[in-house]
């Protein structure tokens, strides 16, 4: 018996460590999908666009970012993705990624599928703040602004006076622009416990930074290549 409950306490560490690791790699996949989500929507496309989104990034206290959210509907609708959270310093250095979850759900006339990349910039500490709980409507809270900028980024000077978050699309599909009201962002737990090995919470992550995964850093990297100001040239 005794060599029973040995095996059969081996074979369920092993399990949870197995979950634990794809955990991990699931969390990864996500980080790498964010850095090519944040070069596609700064990066690419009209230059004017681009340098409105990458001012708005250098504005942000903090930065969500959710490279797949896929929504699909026939009379009944819904969306849902992965998202990632980072916040910046006072120095102008990104923390790691706190993970999140998005997903909404509508009742009405509609028929499409849109594939979405979102960027939310938190612009405001009363924005960052309401990320913090463990989960967070849009919309419901009226003292937190959230302003939406279509599938283009132009215009996102205007759409960001008095916004405490500014949410950058880029859509592919039947759906036109973006509707973020009414959905629901949770925090992820147990991919922080993975990604991290540690049980730390959004706070400890994205304000505090007190922890770290190199596998964020090239995530980071572009965050701050796109969220520095340039140098501009010395006068003659």
């Amino acid at each position: 018996m005794r060599r029973l409950f040995l095996g059969l306490a081996g074979l369920l560490a092993a399990t949870a460590s197995a979950i634990a690791a794809d955990t991990a790699g699931e969390a990864q996949t996500l980080v790498d999908r964010s850095a090519l989500a944040v070069q596609e929507i700064l990066g690419e496309g009209d230059a004017a666009a681009r340098s409105d989104a990458q001012d708005m990034l250098r504005r942000a206290r903090a930065v969500m970012v959710c490279p797949q959210v896929l929504r699909a509907g026939f009379i009944l609708g819904g969306q849902g993705g992965g998202c990632v959270l980072l916040g910046r310093d006072a120095a102008g250095s990104w923390s790691s990624p706190a993970f999140y979850g998005l997903a909404s759900g509508s009742l009405g006339l509609q028929v499409g599928l849109q594939d979405m990349a979102i960027i939310m910039m938190v612009l405001t500490d009363k924005g960052l703040s309401a990320l913090m709980d463990s989960q967070f409507k849009l919309g419901a809270d009226a003292s937190v602004a959230i302003a939406t900028v279509g599938a283009g980024v132009s215009g996102a000077t205007t759409s960001a006076a008095g916004a405490d978050i500014l949410a950058f699309a880029r859509t592919r599909g039947l759906y036109a622009g973006i509707s973020l009201e009414g959905s629901l962002l949770s925090t992820r737990s147990e991919s922080n416990l993975a990604y991290y090995g540690k049980e730390s919470s959004p706070r400890q992550i994205v304000v505090a930074m007190q922890v770290h995964n190199p596998g964020a850093d090239p995530l980071r990297a572009v965050l701050m290549r796109f969220g520095t100001q340039p140098q501009t040239g010395a006068p003659r």
